[in-house]
């Protein structure tokens, strides 16, 4: 049977490898002026590898435990967690509408056209809005929830 130590490694390990992931998806759209269908693919491949390699551990070993170690830093690091998903779920509500409206315009196959972003739609600004802040806020509990749980691992596997 695999060690508790091991097995909090290893998970500590994937989360920690997801970041990466999520900095360099970041950096594909930021980095291009217009973001086309292939750059958009390209982003979500890395963000989707990323997201996989934080929710696996959390799924599969965390939460399960969650209720063993109710308390203290178990409870702030399950709290900035769960926050950081309801930030995704946010900003996943000003995505879907910009990429139905882009997808609408063809703007993903055809970007050469000179449209701005917010004439696509009335409602542009709030959902790019509602990205922005989802996405920010996802990064910020993310890195809360992460710090707390390396001064979680270093408290139950280390001292």
């Amino acid at each position: 049977m695999v060690s508790e130590a091991t097995v909090a490694t290893l998970a500590g390990v994937s989360v920690t490898a997801s970041f990466p992931f999520y900095l360099y998806g970041a950096w594909i759209v930021i980095d291009t002026e217009t973001v086309t269908w292939s750059v958009l693919v390209r982003h979500l491949k890395y963000i989707f590898v990323g997201l996989v390699l934080t929710t696996v551990p959390v799924v599969g070993w965390m939460m399960p435990r969650l209720m063993d170690q109710f308390g203290g830093l178990a409870v702030l690091h399950a709290v900035l967690g769960l926050q950081a998903y309801a930030m995704l779920a946010f900003a996943l509500t000003g995505i879907v509408r910009i990429f139905q409206a882009k997808h609408a315009a063809n703007l993903y196959h055809d970007p050469e056209q000179d449209v701005d972003l917010n004439d696509l739609h009335e409602n542009m600004s709030a959902w790019r809005g509602r990205l922005r802040v989802g996405v920010f806020g996802y990064v910020l509990f993310w890195l809360g929830a992460y710090l707390i749980g390396v001064v979680r691992y270093v408290q139950l596997h280390l001292l």
